[in-house]
């Protein structure tokens, strides 16, 4: 088969966060071709290593599941593979498949890990699953997570704070405003507020994270005839490395300012850590240089900071357009498939 068709090969696999039980049976049955790789399975996460006596070991990680989608619109149109995960990331998955199961000896270990979940909450991360269950499984020098990048290295990520707002006021009739105060009203200065916000930009390591401020959902309201007491929205706030959870909250609470007031509550209702670029590491300058590529931040959030935390410098590089991730005529090309296989072999050796 060519490149192209392996990767049409897990694309046509259903594979929607917590429905990844299919594609992972078929990573683990390819891998177990390879009587050089220790294969384990921990739910829906697959695990190949293996097992020598070199002193370095490198890992390549990539996520099994997609944003639904109909697989059954994947199709090849001459070099161009389209389809529900195409680009975010079965392409890079099918690279990863095909170097694994070559038995070409290396200089290095290898572990290779393919794992559910990432496209849901983290705190059902089949990464995490592994962290928890199996921390032995993910122990290495070095990352790559084969996150779509278009050949290019995107070191670090931003971290992400979920915040909920809630205004009050005082509930009234519709015909007599003046004796009440409307929450909704209150909730569209602080709208306005966050609609003014220019994304402050920070460089660590020589590259470069650009923060960002959205509001992502509103509620609020009575009935027709009454004026609402109480508003509400969500925020989703993606912050440089550079800070801390802590930090970025209480920025964002400073950059509200007078939008809030006694009464009203500000939550954190969920984040995700923010990880430097570690491009002091040399296995990534190596990295970096055989992309050729002027490395960048990473404009998002992956789990390069969960091997971050776990102590682990990573980074991302895989096949595909970042942009098209999530899109429903996301794609991947043939061309870009084989820049990744060329430059993540050489890596390995």
């Amino acid at each position: 088969m060519s490149r192209l068709e392996n990767a049409l090969a897990l694309v046509s696999i259903d594979s929607v966060s917590r429905n990844e039980s299919s594609l992972a049976s078929l990573i683990e049955d390819q891998l177990r071709t390879n009587a050089l790789l220790d294969v384990e399975r921990v739910g829906d996460n697959v695990v190949a290593r293996t097992t020598g006596h070199h002193a370095t070991r490198l890992l390549v990680a990539g996520h099994v599941d997609t944003v639904p989608g109909d697989v059954r619109d994947a199709a090849i149109a001459g070099d161009v593979l389209r389809g529900v995960g195409a680009c975010d990331m079965k392409g890079s998955l099918s690279v990863m498949l095909e170097i694994a199961k070559d038995p070409t000896p290396r200089s290095v270990e290898v572990s290779w890990v393919f794992y559910a979940r990432e496209e849901i909450a983290r705190t059902e991360s089949g990464l995490l699953e592994l962290a928890q269950l199996r921390p032995d499984l993910l122990e290495a020098d070095v990352v790559i997570l084969a996150e779509p990048t278009g050949g290019v290295v995107e070191a670090g990520c931003q971290g992400s704070l979920r915040v909920g707002v809630e205004l009050n006021g005082k509930r009234a009739h519709t015909a007599r405003p003046f004796t009440g105060r409307n929450a909704l009203h209150r909730l569209g200065n602080l709208l306005y507020r966050v609609a003014s916000y220019e994304p402050r930009t920070v460089s660590i390591d020589g590259v470069d994270f650009t923060e960002q401020l959205q509001a992502v959902s509103v509620g609020g309201g009575v009935a027709p005839n009454v004026v609402p007491d109480l508003a509400n929205c969500t925020l989703n706030h993606r912050f440089a490395p550079d800070r801390t959870r802590d930090e970025a909250f209480s920025r964002l609470r400073d950059f509200l300012g007078d939008c809030l007031e006694d009464g009203d509550d500000l939550e954190l209702i969920d984040w995700a850590p923010a990880a430097a670029p570690s491009l002091e590491n040399d296995h990534l300058r190596s990295l970096v240089a055989l992309s050729k590529r002027v490395p960048r931040g990473k404009m998002g959030w992956t789990d390069v900071a969960t091997f971050a935390e776990l102590g682990v410098p990573a980074t991302n590089y895989g096949a595909g357009d970042p942009l098209l991730a999530h899109r429903s005529d996301e794609f991947v090309t043939l061309g870009e498939l084989d820049v990744f296989a060329e430059v993540l072999r050489e890596w390995l050796q």
